[in-house]
């Protein structure tokens, strides 16, 4: 697994697959696929959702896993790149089991953000944003909004958000998600 840093925000980082690829659009996930496909009224439209099974199956989004699914929706594979890029839920490097987004806007600053980074930074050994810690277990990033300003800090772990995080909470919380 790459455990190298990311940027502050986890986007940046190298995409190259170190391993074979291993194809997500076939068997039942093509199925799935393909029962998507009735919802929209084009392949193009079903892009987020693709891409959301492609993460699902691998983690995060290889080029290579980009070229697929260009060519199951009749897309360029530069067009599926560009969409990856715009969204930054999509993970475009290997991240840990565990993706952990702390808001850091002006609001969280000034209540603690910073100390529940560091604070996450230290307990999950990450050692420095974007970057997964040795196990494998965490990735912490920072982002711009959680939509929480009255409950600082925000903190999302994987699906799960969480409000009120001070430095004090984050052992207990990194050791609940371990």
């Amino acid at each position: 697994m790459w455990c190298g840093p990311a940027g502050r925000d986890g986007r940046e980082g190298n995409m190259t697959q170190t391993t074979e690829y291993t194809a997500v659009f076939t068997g039942t996930t093509r199925k799935r696929l393909d029962e998507i496909f009735t919802r929209y009224p084009t392949k193009r439209a079903a892009l987020l959702a693709a891409l959301w099974m492609v993460q699902e199956a691998h983690g995060w989004i290889s080029d290579a896993a980009m070229a697929e699914t260009a060519e199951v929706l009749d897309l360029t594979p530069s067009y599926v790149k560009g969409v990856v890029t715009f969204y930054t839920m999509y993970h475009q490097h290997p991240v840990g089991e565990t993706f952990v987004q702390v808001c850091t806007t002006t609001p969280c600053d000034l209540c603690g953000a910073e100390g529940v980074v560091q604070a996450l930074l230290e307990h999950t050994g990450c050692g420095e944003l974007g970057a997964t810690s040795p196990d494998g277990k965490f990735t912490v990033i920072e982002v711009e909004c959680l939509g929480a300003c009255g409950f600082a800090t925000p903190v999302m772990m994987n699906e799960d958000f969480i409000e009120d995080v001070t430095p004090d909470k984050v052992p207990d919380l990194v050791k609940k998600y371990s």
